[in-house]
């Protein structure tokens, strides 16, 4: 199984922080373009423990794949857990950490993933699979950088 641990100091409160991360819709503006994220289902405004989130990507070959996630854990402006129920990963665990710091609020996202222990699994894992991944939290980085210094 792989992880990736990233920090990120935002210029913002943890209630603004909370309040952009806890709507799902959001998740749209900080999924890299090449991903062609496709949202199939109806959103709330605020997520709740349950819920699940329905969408294709298009992460290689212009190949659509459907993924839902569930998220399963939530403790108000402190964290929620989202994790794949079906999909292209074997494990998609995400854990998303906020606390307030001295100028903002240090947000932690956790993943833990595995695409399957299969050689074909392994040599995708090796070859395309964990770079994108990287790739699609570095995009996440920028881009909340961008979006939360123009608050």
């Amino acid at each position: 199984m792989k992880q990736l641990i990233q920090k990120q100091i935002l210029p913002i409160s943890l209630e603004q922080a909370w309040d952009f991360f806890a709507t799902p819709k959001n998740l749209n503006e900080i999924t890299p373009e090449g991903l062609k994220f496709e949202m199939i289902s109806d959103l709330p405004d605020v997520m709740y423990e349950g819920l699940l989130i329905l969408y294709y990507i298009k992460p290689m070959l212009n190949l659509k794949v459907f993924w839902c996630t569930e998220i399963t854990h939530i403790k108000e402006q402190q964290f929620f857990v989202d994790e794949q129920r079906k999909g292209p990963y074997a494990i998609w665990h995400h854990e998303h950490h906020f606390k307030a710091v001295p100028g903002g609020v240090e947000m932690t996202d956790i993943i833990h993933y595995d695409i399957g222990k299969s050689f074909i699994g392994w040599l995708a894992g090796k070859l395309f699979v964990d770079k994108k991944v990287k790739a699609i939290f570095e995009y996440r980085y920028t881009t909340l950088e961008t979006y939360f210094s123009k608050k």
